[in-house]
């Protein structure tokens, strides 16, 4: 795997890999309306409008197939309660191939140190409250529940955790 930072060229494979991660884990859980228009914000000025976002950054694994993963991070957006300077994980996806491989590890720790590297003393995240892989990946790397979050969904509102991890 090698771990590199995106470039705007990369923007739609990023979309791509967004897309096809997020349907094949949560697509089943949603009215095809509310999946659709979810689906209908990212748009690819909508993610050049990110990266252009002096704050925000995207990491990218890549394998000999491509783009096997990305993380983002950016300051904190959640409705979280910081106690001090916070940094948040955006999102952390992976394609289905890359799952197990040790890239979602390299791809949070590259995260945790973007927090510390812009003087964070929190790193917060939110995940899905069944997506149980996920919530014990970050559980075992030092984050914890620190209560619900309304994720929405079209119109449909999921509970997500927030977790925040002191750096």
């Amino acid at each position: 795997m090698i771990y590199r930072d995106a470039t705007r060229a990369d923007l739609p494979a990023i979309d791509a890999l967004f897309r096809t991660s997020f349907v094949a884990t949560f697509g089943h859980l949603y009215a095809p309306r509310d999946l659709a228009d979810f689906l209908a914000g990212f748009t690819p000025e909508a993610w050049a409008g990110e990266f252009a976002e002096p704050e925000l950054r995207f990491r990218l694994a890549e394998d000999e197939r491509g783009l096997a993963g990305f993380a983002k991070t950016s300051g904190l957006t959640l409705p979280a309660e910081a106690t001090a300077p916070a940094h948040e994980l955006r999102q952390l996806y992976l394609d289905e191939r890359a799952k197990g491989s040790g890239a979602a590890q390299a791809l949070l720790d590259w995260a945790l140190e973007q927090g510390r590297a812009r003087g964070a003393e929190e790193m917060w995240l939110s995940v899905y409250v069944d997506n149980r892989r996920a919530r014990r990946f970050y559980e075992k790397n030092g984050f914890e529940d620190r209560g619900a979050y309304a994720f929405m969904v079209g119109e449909h509102a999921d509970e997500d955790r927030l977790m925040r991890r002191i750096l």
